[in-house]
């Protein structure tokens, strides 16, 4: 790792130091682990279920205190700070802005758990309520809505700010968790084999989280396309939709923010409105926007209940609700640093009150948008015996559900393959975002002014690919996936060492007195043309 102010050597495209032992840790584990799979995924998820259940109150608590600090850093003197220059202009609109932080901050996945996930909560709800009930399905969707919320996005953006400090104020040239921390370990440990081991738990846990979604996020169309043509789910089929999906996310990475990332997610942000309205006008529309209003009572009148809910009795028994906020919160913590990471990247001229309250809004806003129309859709075809979904659930994939709900409405092969392009996009705007945040991490260029190498995004784009191939070949994606939730124990450990250093460095250069915007300077930005 280079020194502080040392230039490197610009024939290297990426740092070795933290590349290398990154990709040896990822392969020796998920080949070692594809030799004796069940027993090392048994393995891995008593692990996991352990810390779950020993930690339940702390990840709770957890979340509630990183929205407390994205509060806390946005209404105090702090969220003035403008990340760069205070009469530099942000490189987005806001609505380009927000498109791109929903598309990474929620991906295909949301179209998934808006569809489908109320299911798992109307079979198993909480606080007694019977199974398949009216209030099970209430919770169901609720439940749905929580999940996409403001604790999981204060948990995806509260590391930005130290990090978009770093690279937009103090002008450092690498985007790096160890030079976030700088301020706190100092030049010795930061270029030394501590910033080498933080570095190298962000690229094994971004790395594996790459290959893991490119892995289970194939399904997702795979499903769909069976439906639409009549034909079984293949390997041959699930490397036939990874190849075009590569090729998608890798011209992106290549084309860089402004031309690739920028214009797919306010493309998806069009698309997936019209996919809305279309659902509204052909499917149950009024039902939808009925239990839509009907779901957003009962979540505001239940969202703290939601956020402690621990069962700690264990009156009615263990529901599945519980148990999964806190598997959502840990897994969600191990995509913490990606997310902000790259929140930083694209956060130049923005204020941190804007870059957090962006981050924790707009997504939430969709997400709700989305699960409100999704699951509406859904429920009302399982009320009126359209569809079977809660029978498909328990019997089948759970995915299968989906192309049949799609499949109940008018036009359906319209609706699949809007659905699909959707979905296609949406992983696309995932996995380019993380390609180009991986690039600009382990690469060489001076991020404060360059965009990583187009060669070494392409690299990293491949590289994952590769890896999420021969796993989920050889059988060794499921223990990957265990392994990646597991280390957000280490992450949420330097999540909250960055948001010390925020603070820390702000204070040292008193940047909320200095590095904001002045009234007349707002009123130019407002108004260019103005003298």
């Amino acid at each position: 790792m280079a020194k502080k102010d040392e230039v490197p050597n610009k024939k290297n495209l990426l740092d070795y130091r933290i590349f290398v032992p990154s990709l040896l840790i990822i392969l020796a584990i998920g080949i070692l682990f594809s030799l004796y799979e069940d027993r090392s995924l048994n393995l891995l998820n008593d692990i996991f279920d352990t810390i779950v259940d020993v930690f339940t109150w702390g990840y709770i608590w957890y979340a509630i205190i990183l929205v407390a600090a994205a509060l806390f850093f946005s209404f105090s003197k702090y969220g003035k700070v403008v990340l760069g220059d205070p009469s530099e202009k942000p490189q987005f609109s806001l609505f380009e802005y927000a498109s791109i932080l929903i598309a990474m901050g929620l991906g295909s996945t949301i179209m998934r758990t808006g569809m489908i996930q109320w299911t798992d909560v109307a079979l198993d709800p909480p606080y007694g309520a019977d199974p398949q009930s009216a209030e099970a399905l209430l919770w169901g969707n609720s439940y749905s809505m929580f999940m996409w919320s403001f604790q999981v996005f204060a948990i995806f953006v509260m590391a930005a700010p130290a990090i978009g400090y770093v690279l937009h104020v103090r002008k450092k040239r690498y985007m790096r968790i160890s030079e976030a921390c700088r301020s706190i370990f100092g030049d010795k440990f930061t270029d030394g084999l501590g910033g080498i081991v933080l570095d190298v738990i962000f690229l094994i846990s971004i790395l594996s989280g790459a290959a893991v979604t490119l892995g289970l996020g194939a399904p997702i169309i795979t499903h769909n396309l069976a439906e639409l043509f009549n034909i079984n789910i293949t390997f041959g089929l699930t490397l036939a939709v990874t190849i075009v999906w590569v090729t998608l996310f890798s011209i992106s990475a290549y084309a860089g923010i402004e031309k690739g990332i920028k214009r797919l997610s306010t493309f998806n942000m069009y698309m997936a409105g019209a996919f809305a309205l279309f659902i509204m006008i052909a499917g149950p529309g009024i039902f939808i926007l009925n239990y839509f209003t009907e779901t957003i009572g009962f979540l505001a009148s239940h969202y703290v209940d939601i956020s402690l809910y621990t069962n700690s009795l264990d009156v009615e028994g263990s529901s599945f609700m519980e148990s999964n906020t806190v598997f959502w919160f840990a897994y969600s913590a191990t995509w913490a640093m990606l997310h902000s990471v790259f929140a930083a990247k694209i956060s130049r001229g923005r204020t941190i009150k804007e870059m957090i309250l962006t981050y924790l809004l707009a997504p939430t806003l969709i997400s709700w948008i989305a699960t409100g129309v999704l699951g509406g859709l859904s429920v009302h075809r399982y009320l009126n015996g359209t569809v079977p979904v809660l029978d498909i659930v328990q019997q089948q994939d759970p995915m299968a559900a989906i192309p049949q709900v799609l499949a109940s409405l008018p036009l359906p092969a319209i609706a699949i393959t809007l659905f699909m392009i959707i979905a296609l996009i949406f992983l696309t705007t995932t996995l380019d975002s993380t390609t180009y945040t991986i690039a600009s991490y382990m690469g060489t260029n001076n991020m404060s002014r360059e965009e990583p190498s187009r060669v070494l995004r392409i690299l990293v784009a491949a590289m994952v690919t590769a890896i999420a191939l021969v796993l989920m070949r050889i059988g060794g994606l499921a223990p990957l996936e265990v392994l990646s939730g597991l280390m957000g124990l280490p992450i949420i450990a330097i999540q909250f060492l960055t948001i010390y250093s925020a603070k820390k460095m702000m204070d040292e250069d008193e940047a909320w007195k200095y590095n904001i915007r002045r009234k007349d300077e707002k009123k130019r930005l407002k108004n260019p043309n103005r003298l």
